[in-house]
């Protein structure tokens, strides 16, 4: 999988401009589903039948289950620029301004920008705020600023292969499409009616998830995507750390996981020797949030990968948890669903 999400983590794709991760995952997908089709939002459907599904919640029987990933990565956007040729910038979704000073950011174009902040010197340069950062192009002045008010970036670092762990700047949540498609690549047969979905604008309010749940209706809704390590210096009272296992998501900001559903992915996970772990996040959402919401609602949970430095240019996850996410999914699917608490 990893020449995948090296494709995957180096695509562009700030919210609302994922097309080409899109164009990626459908290449991918292609011959594996049964069907395939975007949203009008940019959302990507692929569906897999069953063996004679049926949509009845906790019956036993094959259910229809949506499983998201989303293909944005936290991204800027330029929001003034001044005589000089400096661009100021705002931020789309959980970018953390200590961690912007020195980066590149490559735009739609290809243009790519430095981003300091002011009086870089100074000994208070952490404490200040993304209003003082700004993105130098090189330009002597405001005419020779190639880019425009309203043009959007998003970070340039290269995929790094350590052996177990891997390095990109949008793990979050290109390691959950690659989960995904390895899934459906991976998947003979199964009773229920799968909905892989791709999600768009998950950054910036979980957006994509929200109507793509609406056009799907699930029974059983299942977000794959990342969540912090406590295993990194000082990160206290967090369980879940990096290389353990994928973690089953009880709880977080937005969102109590199904009973039900979260035992039958820790029954699977316990049956099938799977390392795994439980994760209870004080902070943060996924696309779970918007699925369970969605509609009449549905049971919701969230399958998440333990990930050092999350928002920042240099995610750092597992190789092994990806591999034993995809053979939770698996076992799951190739069976009867069993949401009884």
């Amino acid at each position: 999988m990893k020449d995948l999400i090296k494709q995957l983590t180096e695509a562009y794709g700030p919210p609302g401009y994922e097309h080409a991760v899109r164009d990626i995952i459908k290449e991918q997908i292609g011959p594996y589903a049964d069907k395939v089709e975007i949203d009008p939002l940019g959302n990507l459907h692929a569906l897999k039948n069953g063996r004679n599904p049926k949509s009845s919640k906790g019956s036993g029987k094959g259910v229809k289950i949506m499983l998201a990933a989303h293909m944005d990565e936290i991204g800027l956007m330029v929001s003034h620029i001044n005589d000089k040729g400096f661009a100021r910038l705002t931020t789309m979704g959980g970018v953390r301004h200590e961690t912007m000073v020195g980066n590149r950011a490559v735009f739609t174009n290809g243009v790519l920008g430095v981003i300091n902040v002011e009086n870089w010197l100074a000994h208070d340069r952490l404490d200040n705020s993304h209003r003082k950062l700004y993105l130098d192009f090189g330009a002597k002045n405001k005419k020779d600023v190639p880019v425009r008010v309203g043009d959007v970036a998003a970070f340039q670092r290269p995929f790094v292969d350590l052996g177990d762990a891997m390095v990109a700047k949008s793990m979050d949540d290109r390691i959950g499409c690659a989960i995904l498609i390895e899934t459906l690549k991976q998947l003979e047969q199964t009773p229920h009616e799968v909905h892989f979905v791709f999600t768009v604008q998950e950054e910036v309010g979980t957006r994509g998830a929200t109507t793509a749940a609406y056009k799907v209706r699930p029974d059983v809704s299942i977000a794959i995507d990342v969540t912090d390590s406590g295993d990194v210096p000082e990160r206290k009272h967090f369980e879940v750390k990096m290389g353990d296992g994928p973690a089953i998501k009880v709880m977080d900001w937005g969102m109590l996981a199904h009973p039900g559903l979260r035992k039958w992915m820790v029954d699977t996970a316990t049956k099938n020797k799977i390392p795994h772990q439980i994760e209870v996040l004080t902070f943060g959402t996924t696309d779970a949030r918007a699925m369970q919401l969605a509609g009449e609602g549905s049971a919701a949970g969230a399958i998440s990968i333990p990930c050092r430095h999350v928002h920042t240019p240099s995610e750092m996850v597992s190789y092994s948890d990806t591999q034993n996410a995809v053979k939770l999914l698996l076992a799951m699917l190739s069976g009867p669903a069993k949401l009884d608490g």
